[in-house]
């Protein structure tokens, strides 16, 4: 497959005997009634999954899809519809059923040629994927894994590791002439361990990922660091106390904790949200919506990052999005159809989980950039408070931008020194709000390890998330003790 994945776009045609008069017809099907564009999303993945329970590999799986999507978008409607046999007569009858939506008259369509190829990013080429790795070697891994975590205290009792990977070849045709296509590979290692000391019982998770070699969990060796983190994270919370309730000073760690930017003001600033108008971020562009202290990107372009892509699933090029600068609104997150209607540009974060599902404004890499303080001031500068390390399951209503979120691991803050662990701490507030609060942002941005998975209207794809050290003034902690 090394030619393909030099010109992937080759693939398809190759791959389904398509012709460029073939795709002129079916987009051409599709355009028969009034429309303002329309598109064909082709995928082949091929994916593979090992998981270890109780010493021993006892899970794997192998799949291989293809399939394509057909989209036709009229003002603010869109025709989607779907098949995993791709023939010139199935693409047809997708295009009649997705232009369903579309009024009476007709719209010309720019020819396509195959030589009109959309240039894209050079994110991840890589010399082998992990999918080349025997599965033999794989399973020793896990198998690793297991031994080094169990080694790490004798109160651990249970540990879980899975490997999964995927290569996912795409190609866009659109209605304007254009052919994008790209090579996707993907990956992530994840541990998850089980400490018992009488009747408590606590959990630690860590992995990591991206798009990236089997070499890079080998280098430094990651995959030992990812069995020792999730065992600690396991042992740390046993000996923790319970967490205390109110309204407190919270400290968030680097890293991870950049789950809560993404989920509190993150899914707000998606284009669909605010052309709708029902984001607490509608209609505010050009206004102050943070501490000047915060300046917010989504940066689809970071080389080998998980939510990274060469093109998004529309045939956009990912760009570096300003969301928030220096606590001022100056941006969406936008695909093309909202881009559109908003009469903006697109930013390439049109996503989609797969061919059977329509795009959508997605985030890719979403974080916060470095401020000037250190980490040891900011925790210097608290008195009491909490410092948030990691973080579990969190909700949010986009409309309001309310947020419960439950930290994975916690300490106390006491007269400017971390000390003990807290478990059962959840963090209630507002994330328009509390972006308002933030008093001091560290110079520590790290990005997460690789781990992340973004849900949104049933559909899921790989992101990133990142954050520096920051101090939120006056959220509300909700704990089990007063």
């Amino acid at each position: 497959m090394a030619d393909e994945l030099i010109k992937p776009e080759k693939f398809f045609l190759n791959r389904f005997g398509m012709t460029e008069s073939a795709l002129d017809l079916i987009l051409g099907t599709a355009l028969e009634r009034k429309a303002d564009y329309a598109d064909l999303y082709f995928e082949y993945r091929n994916a593979e999954a090992l998981a270890l329970e109780d010493s021993m590999v006892n899970h794997t799986s192998k799949s291989v899809s293809q399939g394509v999507g057909v989209r036709v978008c009229a003002e603010d409607r869109t025709g989607y519809a779907y098949s995993d046999e791709v023939t010139v007569d199935t693409m047809r009858l997708a295009a009649e059923t997705a232009r369903a939506i579309a009024a009476e008259t007709g719209r010309s369509i720019a020819p396509v040629h195959v030589g009109t190829i959309v240039k894209r990013h050079n994110l991840y080429e890589l010399e082998s994927t992990p999918l080349e790795v025997s599965v033999e070697e794989r399973a020793r891994l896990l198998s690793e894994i297991d031994t080094v975590a169990r080694a790490y205290d004798p109160r651990v009792k249970k540990v879980m590791a899975s490997f999964a990977a995927e290569q996912k070849v795409v190609m866009i045709v659109t209605s304007e002439g254009k052919i994008a296509a790209d090579v996707q590979p993907l990956c992530r290692l994840s541990v998850t361990v089980i400490a018992e000391e009488g009747h408590n019982r606590q959990v630690g998770t860590y992995g990591g990922g991206g798009r990236v070699e089997w070499r890079y969990f080998l280098e430094g060796e990651k995959w030992r660091e990812y069995a020792r983190e999730a065992a600690r994270q396991a042992i740390v919370n046993l000996d923790a106390a319970d967490a205390p309730a109110g309204e407190m000073v919270v400290v968030l760690g680097p890293g991870w904790p950049g789950i809560l930017l993404h989920e509190a003001i993150g899914h707000g600033l998606e284009g669909d949200f605010n052309r709708k108008g029902v984001s607490a971020f509608s209609g505010r562009l050009g206004q102050r919506v943070a501490s000047e202290l915060c300046t917010v990107i989504d940066d689809g372009t970071i080389v080998n990052r998980r939510g990274s892509l060469n093109i998004d699933d529309e045939g956009t090029p990912t760009g570096r999005t300003v969301l928030i600068e220096k606590g001022i609104l100056r941006g969406y997150m936008q695909d093309r159809m909202n881009a559109r209607l908003m009469k903006m540009e697109p930013t390439g974060n049109g996503r989609r989980e797969s061919f059977a599902h329509a795009p959508m404004p997605r985030m890719t890499n979403t974080f916060m950039l470095a401020g000037e303080s250190t980490p040891e001031e900011v925790i210097k500068s608290v008195r009491n408070g909490l410092y948030a390390v990691s973080f579990g399951g969190g909700q949010v209503d986009i409309t309001n931008g309310k947020f419960v979120f439950s930290a994975s691991e916690a300490y106390l803050i006491e007269d400017g020194r971390v000390t003990r662990p807290v478990k059962g701490a959840t963090l209630i507030g507002n994330g328009p709000d509390v972006l308002t609060r933030v008093t001091m942002v560290a110079n520590d941005l790290r990005l997460d390890p690789g781990i992340g998975t973004c849900g949104k209207d049933g559909q899921s794809v790989p992101v990133g998330v990142g954050l520096p050290t920051i101090r939120i003034d006056g959220i509300t902690v909700g704990g089990t003790r007063a």
